[in-house]
This record gives structure tokens, C-alpha cells and sequence, in this order.
């Protein structure tokens, strides 16, 4: 049989509802492929084994986003021991709460089952692509080749992960190496300044309605992999994508200031391919970054003035625009002051590239 048509696992007929015993068996394989080994232990058994409570266990396993199965049922590995005994080790050494424990183990289970489930449904529109595969075909060929692909997957996230700590370090040591241990004047406020901006998706509702599920998901992923090439190498950071808008920051309000007008363009000239026109937003302020995601007034205010930019093109708030007003590579133009919910009245300004002969 040739390499490139290989003939997916068929499922084994059974009762609707009743355990299957091929799938069963297909499991227990990949547990073992998977996560080091069988699951032999019941809570009371790891319990025993790491010399933790259960409700250390328990507070770890859900927030890893993980259900406890029933107190007789084998659900743990050794691996899984492991796992446990170091995070508290570190727990007690760090001398962490609860609170921030709890946070650290949600960081890693949110964002490994947001990623499991992205690679996963990656894999399996490349198996149905590749073979001419219909989904639930495609989806038992992703199980028959998941053994092998998780190692190169798992290395990649790991590189990934020393790569992304690393690059947070170098700019924290070069933005507060020289900063006071306590600022007393600033004792309240946001701790971190930065530029926030928002791109939304001009009539996103109207231009997806007739999609097919297929169209509508190259659509989301043209948009989410260009706005974050055009964010990435003008220097942001994307905190997020909500669908039909990214949220991005910038360290300094220049950059901030080329990030936007470089979406804008994307768009308007159709840098980003499949992707209509896009609204922008640009403010600086203070916000508060927790959970992977920024929060603050400043970030309120992005959100808003994005809905009032014209397709193509990008606001500021006047501080922002005041702090850009000497710059000689951008052009600002103050907009009619228009009632904004939430925030009452606000006078925009439009950030252009300033204009030069040739250019």
C-alpha cells in the first residue's frame, strides 16, 4: 500500500453509548505513548505516594483543567507523581499561597489545552486535506499518528516556552534595571506603561454569514497569522485574539504608533491576505498584566475608539496624540469630538504617516 494513502483506524461497531473495546485498547496505548506510561494510581494511592493532601491534589488537578474521576478508578500516572512533587517543592520553597500557586498550575492548563486543541484541529484539516479524508476519518488517522508527533510537538513547546521567558527577561532587565526597588509617588497606580492597541475587523458578521466552517477557519487564521507578523516585526507584542480583533502592546509609544499604522496598511492594501479592511486603536497608559492579558482604563478606551475609527485607518486619544506630536515621521489630525458609551466625550485624532516627496 502506498505511504501516501494510509487507511485510518475504522471504529469498531458497538452499541451506541457502550464502551468500545478496539477504542479501549487504543487508548491504554496511548497513554503510554503519551504521558510516560499507564494511569495505575487512584487519588488514594498518589496521595501516598507524594505524601500530599487531597486537597492539594485536587485544587492542582482542577486547575490544571483536568476532571477527578471516581476515588477507585486508576486515573494517574507516575509521571503525573512527579509532577506533583515538584510543583510543591517549588510551592514550598518559594513559600507560594495558594492564590499564586493556584494561578502558575491555570497559566500552564489554560494555554497547554487552548494549544492541545489548536495543533490537534490542525492536524487533523492536514490529514483530511492530504488523503481526501472526511473528519472523523481524519480525526482516527491523527490518533494513529499522535505517538510519534507528540515528542516534536512537545520539544517544540518546550523550546518555545525557554525562548518566550527569555525574551520577557531581556526586556524587563532593560526597563527596570534602573528602576527604584519602591516608588512611593506611585503608590495605587497601574504598574506598567505601555502602549495598547486594539484591530478589529471591519463588518466581520456580515462578511462571514455564509461561510462554510472551513472558509470561516482559513479566514480567522489568515487574519490571527498576518496581524501578528505586522505586530511582531514592527516590535509589539499580541496579548490576544478575540476572534474578529487582536489586542496588542508596545512597549514605547512610537512603536505602538508603527504597529498600528502597519495593521492599518495591512489591511487597507491587503498585506494580510483574505483579510478585508481593519479598524485601529492606539493609547498609552498605565494597565495591569495578569492571567497572559492586560487590563486598565487605557485598554477600556482602546477598545472604544476602535469602534469609532473609519476602515483603514487609526485613533488616538488626545494624550496620546500629544505625546507623537513631535515626531516628524507621523501626521496627526484632530477629529470632531463625538459621545463615546461609557466614556462620555472624546475628541480622536487620526495617525497617519507624515508625508514625504518620493515616498
Amino acid at each position: 500500500m502506498s505511504t501516501d494513502q494510509p487507511t485510518p483506524p475504522a471504529p469498531s461497531p458497538a452499541t451506541p453509548g457502550a464502551p468500545s473495546r478496539v477504542l479501549t485498547d487504543h487508548g491504554r496505548a496511548l497513554d503510554t505513548a503519551l504521558l510516560g506510561g499507564p494511569r495505575t494510581l487512584t487519588i488514594d494511592e498518589l496521595a501516598e505516594k507524594t505524601h500530599l493532601s487531597h486537597d492539594f491534589l485536587k485544587t492542582y488537578w482542577q486547575a490544571l483543567g483536568l476532571p477527578i474521576l471516581g476515588p477507585e478508578q486508576a486515573s494517574f500516572t507516575e509521571d503525573d507523581a512527579q509532577a506533583l512533587r515538584d510543583i510543591a517543592a517549588i510551592a514550598e520553597t518559594e513559600q507560594l499561597s495558594t492564590r499564586s500557586l493556584t494561578t502558575l498550575v491555570r497559566s500552564v492548563g489554560h494555554t497547554t489545552e487552548r494549544l492541545a486543541l489548536w495543533q490537534a484541529e490542525a492536524l487533523v484539516e492536514h490529514m483530511a486535506s492530504r488523503y481526501e479524508l472526511d473528519d472523523t476519518s481524519a480525526r482516527l488517522l491523527v490518533l494513529e499518528r499522535l505517538p510519534s508527533l507528540a515528542p516534536v510537538l512537545e520539544a517544540q513547546l518546550v523550546h518555545a516556552w525557554r525562548r518566550q521567558i527569555a525574551a520577557l527577561a531581556g526586556r524587563w532587565s532593560v526597563e527596570f534595571s534602573d528602576a527604584r526597588a519602591v516608588d512611593e509617588t506611585g503608590a495605587g497606580e497601574l504598574p506598567l506603561p505601555r502602549a495598547v492597541g486594539f484591530a478589529d475587523i471591519v463588518s466581520f458578521t456580515t462578511r462571514t454569514a455564509r461561510l462554510r466552517s472551513s472558509e470561516l477557519s482559513d479566514f480567522v487564521s489568515d487574519f490571527e497569522a498576518g496581524a501578528r507578523d505586522v505586530i511582531t516585526a514592527a516590535g509589539g507584542r499580541v496579548v490576544k485574539t478575540i476572534g474578529d480583533a487582536v489586542l496588542f502592546i508596545a512597549d514605547d509609544v512610537r512603536t505602538g504608533a508603527q504597529v498600528a499604522l502597519g495593521l492599518a496598511r495591512a489591511g487597507r492594501d491587503g498585506e494580510l491576505e483574505n483579510v478585508p479592511p481593519v479598524r485601529v486603536s492606539l493609547v498609552w497608559g498605565r494597565v495591569l498584566s495578569r492571567f497572559g492579558d492586560v487590563f486598565g482604563p487605557s485598554v477600556n478606551l482602546a477598545a472604544r475608539l476602535t469602534a469609532e475609527a473609519d476602515p483603514g485607518t487609526v485613533l488616538l486619544d488626545p494624550a496620546t496624540a500629544a505625546l507623537l506630536a513631535g515626531d516628524a515621521d507621523f501626521a496627526l489630525t484632530e477629529k470632531p469630538p463625538r459621545e463615546v458609551q461609557g466614556l462620555g466625550q472624546i475628541a480622536p485624532v487620526r495617525l497617519q504617516r507624515a508625508y514625504s516627496p518620493g515616498s
